[in-house]
């Protein structure tokens, strides 16, 4: 039997606990392509009145992370696509091969949305929009109220993973939802405004309170951001 020294014992322990640390950086630095995770505009627990900071390092450094990452390795087998915004990837999805376009769907649509998810969002913000916007839904909606709650329904009528959706179709706004990590860019349409509701997304704080998280989400909703993308989809 080998027996070993003190010394030695905490020089083995030592040498192992470095190993279980350093691997799971070696393994993200491996992560490598055209597609890359996108900084939080504010601190991770910034939007802590509605979402508490350890869902969102979690929800933004490891699954929208998870969705780059699969991402790059399915678009390796598209060549003519790899770089290209994701954008123009999920408007063209019919034409992405076969064998890889549910991949693409998947993790396109995942990194697409969420990219938009974080942008919507602020600490400041909360309310009602003004101007374009604020017209547009008085005009489709008869109120922000109205609009309020039928984006709400809509995320909680969501059966299963998906998303809530504020859209530009055709120069107008449309309201409904999508499953998993579909994107309306797939449909011709222009998100503007979307709510997570796969459970990730709250489940740490609200568990299976979906509607507490929906009713907690608007306090954050950044309408200057909305606003700006609105106007630029009116312009086509």
């Amino acid at each position: 039997m080998l027996h070993l020294t003190r010394r030695q014992f905490l020089r083995t322990t030592a040498a192992g606990a470095a190993a279980l640390v350093l691997t799971p950086r070696i393994v993200l630095a491996q992560a490598k392509g055209p597609y890359t995770l996108p900084p939080l505009p504010y601190a991770y627990d910034a939007l802590k009145k509605a979402i508490d900071e350890e869902t969102m390092k979690i929800h933004h450094g490891r699954h929208h992370q998870a969705y780059v990452d699969n991402l790059n390795k399915a678009i390796e087998k598209a060549p003519d696509w790899k770089g290209k915004p994701i954008e123009e990837v999920l408007r063209n999805i019919d034409k992405i091969p076969k064998e890889i376009r549910q991949a693409v769907i998947n993790n396109g649509g995942g990194h697409a949305n969420h990219t938009l998810f974080w942008e919507v969002m602020g600490p400041q913000g909360g309310g009602q929009p003004k101007g374009k916007l604020a017209d547009a839904i008085q005009s489709t909606f008869g109120s922000f109220e109205k609009f309020q709650d039928e984006l709400s329904q809509s995320a909680m009528n969501r059966f299963g993973s998906g998303w809530a959706w504020l859209v530009v179709d055709g120069g107008k706004l449309r309201v409904y939802s999508t499953a998993n990590q579909d994107s309306p860019l797939m449909q011709g349409h222009t998100p503007i405004l979307g709510i997570d509701v796969w459970e990730h997304a709250y489940y740490l704080r609200y568990q299976n309170r979906r509607g507490d998280y929906v009713k907690a989400w608007w306090t954050v909703v950044n309408w200057d951001n909305v606003s700006q993308r609105f106007d630029k989809a009116m312009k086509g």
